[in-house]
C-alpha cells in the first residue's frame, strides 16, 4: 500500500531540517494570525537598532502588512528584487522614515536570514467572499517569515498533476493572499516524480512549463527526497528564489530558470574564477537568451575583478529582440543593462568607470577598436586595460575567428563565453584560413555545459519535429531549378499552405488562438513574387481559391507580411525597394501603422513583436498575422512560441542552418501544440538526408523518443493502434463488459489511437480516407471517446474506494494527465476569455504606455464577440463573463490592478452556492451535504444517493410546506430535482 501523504510530509520535513544551518520546523505556525506575528518578530529582531528596541505599533505594522500583501505574484517578485540585494519596508515614526530590511539576499545561509518550514497551514475562508471555503496547505518554506516556496504532495497512487491542479484551484480561489502572495516557486510531487514552476495567475499556468530537476550531467532527479537534497537545501533554495528568478517586464510574469540553465551559469562562474574561457552548448529554443542574461549579470555580480560584461550580438535584426528581452529582464533588477545606440555612446559606457552590463553589436565594437580609438590616448589606454568578460550570442556566427582574434588582441584582459545551440564540429568546421580556429572549441575553449536537442525534447523543454517532404520525386537536376522557379510550383506551394494546413494553423482553436507559419525562400525576388501571388489569391484574382472550410474557420485568412533584413534591403534593386514600399502600405492599412521604407528597422521591430505575441494586445485577432514570408531574417535567434510551422521552398541549408531554422517552430506554447512542423517543397531526397545528418550531429545520436517524425511512420502507427484497439474492443459499446484490467488497457490503447490520429491530421498530406481504409470513422472516435471518459472516472472511483483497503494488492492507477488532442471542434476556451480580459484590464491603467482610451470600446466589443461565441457552448459561465464585462463598462477604475480570474471564481462559486442554498432550504437538507454531492456528481451518478436521502428532514419539510407531498414521493422528487434541475444549472459552472 502506498505511503500516506502525512508520512511523505514528515519525511520531507525531516530531510529539510537535518544537518546544521538548514530549515527549522515550526509546527506552531499554522494560521494567518500566527504567521504575521512570526514575521513581525523576525522583522523587529533584524532591525533592532533602527527601531531603537521599540516594537512596531499596531498602526505601523498594519501599514507594513498592507505593503507586503501583493495583488499578484509578479508584483511580489518586483518587491523581492530589492535594492542592491536588500528588500525593505518603510514606516513613518514621528518625523523620521524608517527603512526596515525584510530580506538580505546577500546573506544567504547566514547573517540575518531565518529559514523555517511549516506544514498544514490553514487558509480559512473569508467571510466577506461568498462561496469561499477553508483550505489546508501541505508544506511551505519561509525565509525571514515570508513563504517563498510552497510544496504540495500526493502519494504514489496519484499523479503529481493532481497536486498541480490543486495549486491552480487554490490560486483561482485567491488563497495565496497576505504573506502567501509572496510565493515565488511551487513544487509538486507524488514522491517518485517531482516538478517545480514559477508562481503565476491560474489562467497563466501551463502544465507544459513544469520543470523536473536535472543534475549537472542532465540526469533526471525525480525522487522527492533527492530533489530536496539538491534543490531545497540551504543555500540552494534561497538562490532559487533570488539568483535564479527572472522578471519579464513585458509579459508581467515571473520566471524561474530550468536546471540546465542554472548549471550553465554555475559552470561559467567557476570558469571565470579560474580565468578560463569556454562555450555553452544549449539547443536552440531552450531559453539561451534568459540564460545568457543571468550568466552575464551574475559574472558582474559574483566576480569583483570583472569591470564590464559585454553581451555581443551580430546583426541589428537580432539586436532588437535580444536587447528588448535583456531590458525587459533587467527592468526590475539590481543592475542596469545599457544598450548602445551609436559608437560614441559605446565609448562613453566603456570609459565611465561604472561596473555594468553592456549590450552592443560586434560591428560597433569593431569600429571602436579599429577606427575611433587612437593609440596612446587616455581613452585608448583606459578601454584597453579593462578587465572584460564577453558573452557572445550565437557565438559561431556573431564573431568570426578573425574578428575574435582582432578583438582579443586589443582587449588582452578579457574572458570569452560563447552561447550556441549549434556548435561547429570537425564534421562541419570552418574552411581553413591560415592558423585560425575551425571549430567552436578551438575558438572559445572547452564546452562548459551542454544541453542538446535530444535532451531538451526528452525533458519537454522544447517540442520535437514533424517533417514532410512534398514536391516531385526524382526530378532531374537540370530540370529542378526551372521547375522550382515556375509560377505553377509557387501556386502548388500556396495551395498546401492555404488549403491543406488547417491543423497546422490550429484553426479549430478559434479566433485569436490560432498558430502562425513562416515561408522561407532563397531570394528577395522570389519572396516578393510569393507576396504578389498571395495577394492575388486573397483578392480572388487567381485560379487558386481558398476553400470554404478555411473561410468559415477564419474569414480573414490569410493575414500575411514580408520581411528581410536591412542589409538585404540595401543590397536590393530599385524594384525591390518599390515592392517593399507596397508591402509596407498593405501592412499599415492592415494594422493602422505608419511605417516607411526609411524606417524599415522600426517596421521589422513591430513585426517581431506582432509575430511573437508576447504582449496581451496581440491576443486580439485583429492584431495578428498568419504567415510571414522571409529569406534569411528570423530564421535564427527569433522567438515566437505561437509559430508552429516552417514551410521551406529552397534548397537544403547547412546542418547548423537547418537546426536553427527548424527551432523557430518548436517552442512550447499551449496544450495543443505538440510539434514543430516542417514542410519542404524542393529536393525531397536531399532534404531527408540533410535533416537526418543534422539531427544526428546535434543530438549526439542518443536513445529514446524520436525527435523527427514523418507521415509514413505515423500512418503505420495509427493503423497498428486501431487494430490493437479493435482487437480488445471491437465496438465502443463493448467497453462496459471489460474487466478492470482490460479497462486499463483500453485507456492506453485509445490514447495511442488519439496520439497518432492527431499527428496524422497535422500533415498536409493527411487524407480522411485513411479512416475508411482501416474501418475507423470520426463517429467511432467520438463514441470511444465517450467510453474513455466514463472508464477514467470509473477507475478513479474504484481507486478511491480501495486505497485504504489493506487486503488489496497495491496497483498503479491510470493517470488522468493525458490531454486528448484528436477531438476537433471549433471552440473558444474559458481560460482564453479570462486571459484576454486580464490583458484588457491590465491595459486600463492610464499610467501604462500601452493605454489608449480610443481603443477601449473596440477592445471591449471584441471581447464581447468572443464571449458571445463562448456563451453558445456554456450559457451559465457565459453569463458571468457578460456580468463582468458590463461592470467594467460601467466602472473600469475598480478593476485596475485586479486579478480577473479571482473575480470570476468568486462570482462563480457564489452563484453555485446560492443555487445550492435554495435547494437545501427547499428540501430541508444541510447545505454542506448538498454541496458535497454537487461537487462529486459525475455522468448522472451521485456519490451516495441513499445517504443523501437519509439526510433530508422530511418532518421539517412537512411542517413548513403548505400542500406538502407525501413521504413516498418526497425523496424521489428531491433526487429528480437535484439531477434534472440543480445540476444542469450549476454543472457548467463547476
Amino acid at each position: 500500500m502506498a505511503e500516506l501523504e502525512s508520512v511523505l510530509e514528515k519525511k520531507l520535513i525531516d530531510q529539510l531540517c537535518c544537518d546544521e544551518s538548514q530549515w527549522t520546523y515550526r509546527p506552531d505556525l499554522n494560521t494567518e494570525e500566527k504567521l504575521w506575528a512570526n514575521f513581525k518578530k523576525i522583522l523587529e529582531q533584524n532591525n533592532k537598532a533602527k527601531l531603537n528596541d521599540t516594537p512596531l505599533s499596531d498602526s505601523e505594522f498594519a501599514k507594513i502588512k498592507n505593503d507586503v500583501s501583493h495583488a499578484s505574484f509578479y508584483d511580489a517578485a518586483k518587491w523581492l528584487v530589492g535594492e542592491s540585494g536588500k528588500v525593505y519596508v518603510h514606516v513613518q515614526r514621528g518625523n523620521e522614515q524608517l527603512h526596515l530590511v525584510v530580506l538580505n539576499n546577500e546573506h544567504i545561509a547566514g547573517g540575518t536570514s531565518v529559514y523555517e518550514v511549516i506544514n498544514q497551514y490553514q487558509s480559512f475562508k473569508q467571510e466577506d467572499i461568498e462561496g469561499d471555503r477553508d483550505r489546508r496547505f501541505d508544506v511551505s518554506l519561509l525565509i525571514n517569515g515570508i513563504p517563498l516556496i510552497h510544496i504540495e504532495l500526493k502519494n504514489k497512487e496519484h499523479s503529481y498533476m493532481e497536486a498541480y491542479r490543486q495549486i491552480k484551484k487554490y490560486i483561482a480561489e485567491g488563497k495565496f493572499h497576505g504573506l502567501f502572495s509572496n510565493v515565488q516557486m511551487f513544487v509538486v510531487s507524488n514522491a517518485v516524480d517531482t516538478k517545480y514552476f514559477a508562481a503565476a495567475r491560474d489562467t497563466e499556468l501551463n502544465h507544459k512549463f513544469l520543470s523536473g530537476w536535472l543534475d549537472h550531467e542532465n540526469y533526471a532527479v525525480s525522487d522527492y527526497i533527492e530533489f530536496t537534497k539538491q534543490v531545497l537545501r540551504i543555500p540552494e533554495a534561497h538562490e532559487m528564489v533570488s539568483k535564479y528568478v527572472v522578471l519579464d517586464n513585458d509579459k508581467k510574469k515571473l520566471l524561474i530558470l530550468r536546471p540546465y540553465q542554472i548549471h550553465a551559469i554555475e559552470s561559467m562562474r567557476e570558469a571565470s574564477k579560474r580565468g578560463v574561457s569556454g562555450f555553452i552548448w544549449h539547443t536552440t529554443g531552450s531559453g539561451k537568451t534568459m540564460t545568457s542574461y543571468k550568466a552575464t549579470r551574475n559574472l558582474l555580480m559574483d566576480i569583483p575583478s570583472i569591470e564590464k560584461t559585454i553581451f555581443l550580438i551580430d546583426r541589428k535584426d537580432l539586436d532588437m529582440q535580444t536587447k528588448g528581452a535583456f531590458q525587459s529582464y533587467a527592468e526590475n533588477d539590481t543592475i542596469d543593462v545599457d544598450d548602445t545606440e551609436n559608437v560614441t555612446q559605446l565609448i562613453k559606457r566603456l570609459t565611465d568607470g561604472h561596473r555594468q552590463m553592456i549590450v552592443t553589436t560586434r560591428q560597433k565594437l569593431q569600429i571602436v577598436v579599429n577606427k575611433r580609438l587612437k593609440e596612446g590616448t587616455p581613452q585608448y589606454n583606459k578601454i584597453k586595460a579593462l578587465k572584460v568578460a564577453f558573452v557572445v550570442d550565437e557565438c559561431h556566427r556573431a564573431v568570426t575567428p578573425s574578428t575574435k582574434r582582432e578583438l582579443e588582441k586589443f582587449f588582452n584582459n578579457s574572458l570569452w563565453y560563447g552561447f550556441t545551440g549549434t556548435p561547429i564540429f570537425d564534421a562541419n568546421k570552418y574552411e581553413l584560413k591560415g592558423d585560425l580556429p575551425q571549430t567552436t572549441e578551438q575558438l572559445y575553449g572547452k564546452c562548459l555545459h551542454s544541453y542538446t536537442i535530444k535532451e531538451a525534447i526528452h525533458d519537454e523543454a522544447v517540442l520535437g519535429f514533424m517533417t514532410e517532404h512534398l514536391g516531385p520525386q526524382g526530378l532531374p537536376i537540370e530540370d529542378a531549378a526551372k521547375y522550382y522557379a515556375s509560377e505553377g510550383h509557387k501556386r502548388a506551394v500556396l495551395d498546401t499552405i492555404l488549403n491543406k494546413s488547417y491543423a497546422k494553423f490550429g484553426m479549430d482553436k478559434g479566433r485569436g488562438l490560432t498558430y502562425e507559419a513562416m515561408l522561407t525562400v532563397p531570394s528577395i525576388a522570389i519572396a516578393q513574387d510569393y507576396y504578389d501571388l498571395l495577394m492575388r489569391v486573397k483578392n480572388g484574382e487567381d485560379e487558386l481559391k481558398i476553400s470554404e472550410d478555411i473561410k468559415k474557420a477564419l474569414p480573414d485568412f490569410p493575414k500575411f507580411a514580408i520581411t528581410y533584413s536591412v542589409t538585404e534591403n540595401e543590397e536590393g534593386s530599385q524594384v525591390n525597394q518599390e515592392k517593399m514600399k507596397k508591402s509596407l502600405k498593405d501592412y499599415n492599412e492592415m494594422f493602422n501603422t505608419k511605417y516607411e521604407i526609411e524606417n524599415i528597422g522600426a517596421y521589422n521591430g513591430n513585426l517581431n513583436d506582432r509575430l511573437a505575441r508576447k504582449e496581451k494586445k496581440y491576443l486580439d485577432r485583429t492584431q495578428q498575422l498568419d504567415l510571414i514570408i522571409v529569406v534569411d531574417r528570423l530564421l535564427t535567434g527569433f522567438d515566437a512560441p505561437c509559430l508552429s510551422t516552417l514551410f521551406m521552398d529552397r534548397p537544403p541549408l547547412s546542418p547548423q542552418g537547418l537546426i536553427q531554422a527548424f527551432s523557430r517552430t518548436n517552442r512550447l506554447f499551449d496544450k495543443t501544440k505538440k510539434f514543430g512542423q516542417i514542410v519542404t517543397f524542393q529536393y525531397p531526397e536531399d532534404y531527408k538526408t540533410a535533416i537526418n545528418d543534422a539531427l544526428v550531429l546535434y543530438s549526439r545520436g542518443g536513445e529514446g523518443k524520436p525527435i523527427s517524425e514523418d507521415y509514413d511512420t505515423i500512418r503505420e502507427l495509427f493503423v497498428l493502434a486501431v487494430k490493437a484497439l479493435r482487437t480488445l474492443v471491437p465496438l465502443p459499446s463493448d467497453v462496459s463488459s471489460l474487466s478492470k484490467n482490460e479497462k486499463k488497457r483500453f485507456i492506453h490503447l485509445f490514447r495511442d489511437v488519439d496520439y497518432s490520429l492527431s499527428h496524422l491530421k497535422a500533415f498536409s498530406t493527411y487524407d480522411p480516407a485513411i479512416l475508411t481504409i482501416v474501418g475507423f470513422t470520426q463517429k467511432d472516435y467520438e463514441d470511444y471517446y465517450g467510453q474513455y471518459k466514463n472508464v477514467l472516472d470509473w477507475l478513479k472511483d474504484q481507486n478511491d474506494e480501495n486505497k485504504d483497503d489493506d487486503t488489496d494488492t497495491p496497483e498503479q492507477p491510470v493517470r488522468d494527465d493525458y490531454d486528448l488532442v484528436a477531438f476537433s471542434k471549433l471552440r473558444i476556451d474559458f481560460e482564453y476569455i479570462v486571459e484576454l480580459l486580464q490583458g484588457f484590464v491590465d491595459s486600463l491603467n492610464q499610467s501604462d504606455s500601452d493605454f489608449e482610451s480610443i481603443d477601449f470600446d473596440r477592445k471591449l466589443g471584441y471581447i464581447r464577440e468572443m464571449a458571445k461565441e463562448f456563451s453558445e457552448t456554456n450559457p451559465q459561465l457565459g453569463a458571468i463573463v457578460w456580468q463582468v464585462l458590463d461592470e467594467i463598462e460601467k466602472d473600469k477604475n475598480k478593476f485596475i490592478g485586479k486579478d480577473v480570474s479571482v473575480i470570476f471564481n468568486q462570482i462563480r462559486y457564489a452563484t453555485v452556492d446560492k443555487e445550492i442554498q435554495l435547494f437545501a432550504d427547499k428540501w430541508f437538507i444541510d447545505f454542506e451535504d448538498v454541496r458535497y454531492e454537487a461537487y462529486n456528481y459525475k455522468d448522472g451518478v451521485m456519490a451516495n444517493e441513499s445517504k443523501f436521502k437519509e439526510k433530508a428532514n422530511y418532518a421539517a419539510y412537512k411542517d413548513s410546506t403548505p400542500e406538502a407531498m407525501p413521504k413516498f414521493k418526497f425523496y424521489s422528487a428531491m433526487i429528480s430535482e437535484f439531477k434534472n434541475e440543480l445540476m444542469p444549472e450549476i454543472g457548467p459552472l463547476l
